[in-house]
């Protein structure tokens, strides 16, 4: 014979077991359809960046300082005569060279000092830049030389993008309803920018040279990617 205690304890734990099982209330609204587009525009490779830096090792780091600033201050005098490129710092690095002597200490000796000062060259005038570089090749060496869209062309580029971008959205959208036998009407949407074909390299490590002539650059195009995501509602 079952106790009423125990057939009351019986009875809540299968209510309580039985809660979860209930349905859950069905979400209010239309239903949505995610969707994405993008599209891409050419931009023209018409900024290029630059760098040029000096070297030199010795045992003083005082004499190295004086000749490496003497160089930039040199360079950066004749880069006046390039009003359309900017040139700015772009570090400069004291490190030290070690010999095989030992102190007491067990650390190795210093034998002496290597410097080196960086200068970014940065110009939507190719021409004027490629001649710049040609001037400094020959007291300095250039690192590299990238070409990418400047800021505005980048820009124009987008909007062309962005257009296409929303037709292709908007036609995706309109198959997605007509398919499914429903009209739909935009909940959210999306737009991202920041798809870029990275700068072209051009020139690496180049030596100085005192018979340097300017380096030819040739700008071609890059691309630029909008992508478009978002929702729709389908109704009736």
């Amino acid at each position: 014979m079952i106790r009423r205690s125990t057939v009351s304890a019986l009875t809540l734990a299968l209510s309580l077991a039985a809660g979860p099982l209930q349905a859950e209330p069905m979400p209010s609204g239309p239903p949505t359809v995610a969707l994405a587009a993008e599209a891409s525009a050419g931009a023209a490779n018409d900024m290029a960046v630059a760098h040029a830096y000096v070297e030199a090792s010795g045992p003083s780091p005082a004499a190295l300082a004086t000749e490496i600033n003497r160089t930039i201050a040199d360079a950066l005098e004749g880069a006046k005569r390039y009003p359309a490129v900017e040139v700015r710092s772009a570090g400069h690095q004291t490190n030290p060279i070690y010999g095989s002597g030992r102190l007491g200490s067990g650390r190795a000796e210093i034998e002496g000092w290597r410097m080196r000062a960086t200068l970014e060259l940065e110009s939507t005038d190719l021409a004027a830049l490629s001649a710049l570089i040609g001037q400094l090749q020959k007291t300095m060496a250039v690192a590299d030389i990238g070409l990418s869209p400047s800021p505005t062309t980048r820009r124009d580029a987008e909007d062309r993008a962005l257009v296409e971008a929303l037709k292709n959205f908007e036609a995706r959208a309109k198959l997605a309803a007509s398919t499914l036998g429903r009209n739909y009407r935009l909940r959210e949407l999306h737009v991202n920018t920041g798809s870029q074909r990275p700068p072209m390299p051009m020139v690496r490590a180049a030596m100085a040279s005192a018979e340097a002539a300017p380096t030819p650059l040739q700008a071609g195009e890059g691309i630029v990617t909008v992508t478009v995501s978002g929702s729709v509602e389908l109704i009736d």
